[in-house]
Parts: C-alpha cells; structure tokens; sequence
C-alpha cells in the first residue's frame, strides 16, 4: 500500500443521504459498489473528515467504503421529532445496522474510534453475522452504567472532566453556548503533538452545528453516569452489554503513543478479543483521532484485519 500523507484530502466531494431506522443517515461513499464493504465510525467530538485520507485508499485497495454522520452530527436527522434523542451506546450501533440494512450490507469490516470504536465493539459483539472484522481505537470500550458509578483514582477523574461539567445544567449551556471552543479544546487535550491548522478542526466543526448535537452528546455521558435513563425497548441489549461480551471476529486494536483522552491499557482487554487478534502502537506523536492524524496506519489495519 502506498503511503498516505495525513491531510492529502479535504473533502469526500458529494454527501449521500438515506432513510435508515430513526434517523436519515447523512454519509460519504467511496470505492466500486460491489466491493467489500468497510464501515468507518468517528467520535466525539469529531466527523466523517477523521476519514477523509482513509476512504480513498482503501478504494484504490477496491473496497466499498461507507463513512456516516452519528446521530447528532453534520446532516444525519431524526425522521420524527418526536423521537427520544438519546445518547446511549446501543441504539449508535442500532443505527449503523439500520444503515446497512437501507444500504443492503450484509456483512462489513467496522472502522472506528471513540464512540466509533465502542460502536464497532458493540456490532461485533452483539451481531457478529453482520461483522466480518473490526479495527478499533483503544481496544476495547463497551461499557455500563454500573461500571459508570464506579470511583477511579482523581488522576483518572481528572481525564474525565467534560463528563461531570456535562453532568450539569450549566454544563449543557456551556457546550451549547460554546460548543466551538469546547471541541477544539478537546481535540487540543486529547491529540498534544497534532498541529492540525484551521481548516482541518473548520471542516469538522462544521457537522457540530447539527441541531439535535447538544442533547445527544449530553445524554450519551449523563446516561453513563447514570443520571439519565435510556429507553427501556434496549434494556435487554444494555443488561447484555453489561456483562463484557467476548469479541469473536478478527480484530485489531490501534492506539496512539501520545493519546491524551481517557484510555484503557492494551493488557486490560486483550483478553475480550478470543478470535484472530493484534495491538498495535502507532507512534510518532499520534493523539486520539488516529485515522486523521495516522491515515496509513489504520488503513493498513483494515487491511491486515481483512486478512483474504
């Protein structure tokens, strides 16, 4: 595979959209239509240009790359506005099989990072059928809201701040007054040595603008907390995300030598990944938004993890 320079691109050209359960999934497309398909999950609080120097190399490798909106961010909307606008971990990956669903994706390799990478997790974890593999950032991030009530050193706590500034109703407005500021310092906090520019954190920005973005990123970190409820329809998918189910299907788990977000240690979860399975430290300064400030490495990774 050639190398990739991180900001080569800036652009996916022309969005698609698409009906897909609750939601119409704003998403970029790349790469023949009858290749196989790759999904590619970002985070918070960043958007589909995390991909934009991943997708078109894994379409030169003949790939159907498939890069979406999350709900609350750049041009996916809710159908009805009527519908609960919740944050929790299962209904994200509730959406991303909706979407295969509307876009008749059988089975794909699942790409992310962050709230990407607990989604990829949670697929791989729950519908294994649907998931030929996965590449995911930081390993392994399914989570409870037990586990979420735990105490962690203050140190640890330390790392977690937005979460418990989010847990307030001035927290709410302060993200909703200053979401801007907000996302650029935690880019700043969470990738140290990435001097990204302008443009880049500009172009991404952008998606935050989403008019249902504040109330599901608030909900997604109160409902860890416990301090706010989820929908019942998905408590038995929680109550099984609870118990830390194995991921069977060949994995690869990626992190930066200079992630400055809230991270679990490779030996912690190595032991959750029973199939086909590497860790990779991807060095030279790389933060939490691997694939944009890495691109060559987690293209790579999808590829090794496709592995025929």
């Amino acid at each position: 595979m050639n190398t990739i320079k991180p900001g080569t691109n800036t652009s996916f050209g022309s969005l698609k959209q698409i009906d897909a359960g609750v939601l119409n999934v704003g998403y970029a497309e790349a790469g023949p239509s009858d290749g196989r398909a790759v999904l590619l999950l970002h985070g918070w609080p960043y958007d589909i240009h995390s991909y934009v120097d991943v997708a078109p190399r894994l379409s030169q490798e003949g790939y159907r790359v498939i890069v979406p909106y999350l709900r609350g961010s750049g041009t996916t909307r809710f159908l009805s506005s009527e519908t609960f606008r919740n944050g929790q971990q299962s209904v994200i990956a509730l959406d991303i099989i909706a979407l295969m669903d509307a876009l008749k994706i059988e089975k794909a390799i699942i790409g992310g990072f962050d709230w990407g990478a607990r989604t990829a997790d949670i697929i791989a974890a729950l519908w294994p059928e649907r998931c030929k593999a996965i590449v995911s950032v930081s390993g392994y991030l399914i989570g409870s809201q037990e586990a979420g009530k735990v105490p962690l050193p203050p140190k640890a706590e330390l790392a977690w701040w937005y979460q418990y500034y989010f847990a307030t109703e001035r927290g709410r407005a302060g993200y909703e007054t200053y979401r801007h500021d907000f996302a650029k310092l935690i880019w700043q906090l969470a990738s140290p040595k990435w001097d990204f520019d302008d443009a880049t954190f500009e172009r991404s920005a952008a998606s935050f603008d989403n008019a249902d973005h504040v109330s599901i990123v608030i909900h997604n970190y109160r409902w860890r907390l416990g301090l706010a409820e989820g929908d019942p329809q998905y408590d038995e998918l929680e109550k099984r995300l609870a118990e830390g189910p194995d991921i069977t299907v060949p994995a690869i788990t990626l992190e930066g030598d200079a992630n400055g977000a809230p991270h679990p240690d490779a030996s912690s979860y190595a032991g959750k990944f029973s199939g086909r399975y590497a860790h990779r430290i991807i060095t030279g300064g790389v933060g939490h938004n691997l694939p944009q400030e890495a691109p060559q490495a987690f293209a790579q990774a999808i590829v090794d993890v496709d592995g025929d």
